[in-house]
């Protein structure tokens, strides 16, 4: 397991785009036969992957939690983002199709992640945080994700929006999760941009066409900064610093939260006038 230590606005408005990147971009997350996790210090966040092949992959605790199994002391979200595979949660399998998720509740001993295929595999991209009670162990299909349309054509900044993990769904501790897609002919996201100034946040962006990037704007709103993201890379978001981004073509990203609640609309919003 990786890990990463917490940035302050100041240090960040120093650094190059190499330190920038080494600091908030994940840009090696998904290896096929793999369970990659990264340690981030924000909220002791966990983003993590898993990729099986022939055989299946079980989540272990690396050594750094000092608990018994993964989810001894932590919750698990779960969306997968390839071909179809299960994962199996203390012997119960769930079955996840493209773009499913499957919250993991405290206490789950066991976690073990299967491809259907080896040719077409799963690809399970995992985040954990802390929680203080069990919930339950609950699987979410796409059609059941709270959704909105949002944006509009003069801005360029249609998409659709679906919340998985959230208040109005499976309970959880703090993890919030969801996935946003843009519309063909929109590239802006998150605009107009604000803050989490109660929570951190982590965007994956995926479903990018070939040779595509992402370019995601952060930092203090007098002091912006841009990381140049691809496909399945993500961005680690800390509670100081604004976001949005704008991409070449259409893309997709997976956002999660987690931090002092789970309310949506706690954000504090920047005008692009303060840019």
């Amino acid at each position: 397991m990786q890990n990463r230590l917490l940035v302050d606005p100041v240090r960040a408005e120093t650094m190059t785009a190499a330190e920038l990147r080494a600091a908030f971009l994940v840009d090696d997350l998904f290896a096929r036969g793999e369970i990659r996790l990264l340690h981030w210090e924000a909220e002791r966040t966990i983003a993590g992957s898993a990729v099986p092949l022939a055989e299946p992959l079980s989540l272990g605790a690396p050594p750094e939690l000092r608990a018994p199994f993964f989810c001894a002391r932590r919750e698990l979200g779960v969306f997968n983002l390839g071909g179809s595979g299960t994962v199996t949660v203390d012997g119960t399998p769930h079955s996840l199709t493209h773009r499913e998720g499957l919250y993991v509740g405290r206490g789950s001993r066991q976690i073990r992640f299967e491809s259907s295929t080896e040719t077409t595999p799963a690809l399970f991209y995992l985040m954990s945080h802390p929680c203080h009670a069990d919930f339950p162990t609950a699987k979410v299909a796409v059609a059941a994700a709270q959704t909105f349309r949002i944006g509009d054509q003069e801005h360029a900044s249609v998409r659709v929006l679906r919340r998985y993990i959230h208040p109005g769904g499976p309970p959880s501790g703090q993890l919030v999760m969801g996935i946003t897609d843009l519309e063909a002919g929109s590239v802006w996201n998150t605009m107009p941009p604000h803050r989490h100034t109660r929570r951190t946040e982590i965007y994956l962006y995926f479903d990018m066409e070939p040779g595509a990037a992402v370019f995601h704007f952060m930092g203090r709103p007098g002091e912006t900064r841009h990381l140049v993201v691809r496909n399945l890379q993500a961005v680690l978001s800390p509670s100081w610093s604004m976001h949005f981004a704008a991409g070449s073509s259409r893309y997709a990203f997976v956002w999660s939260m987690g931090g002092e609640n789970q309310e949506f609309e706690d954000m504090q919003g920047v005008s692009l006038d303060e840019l």
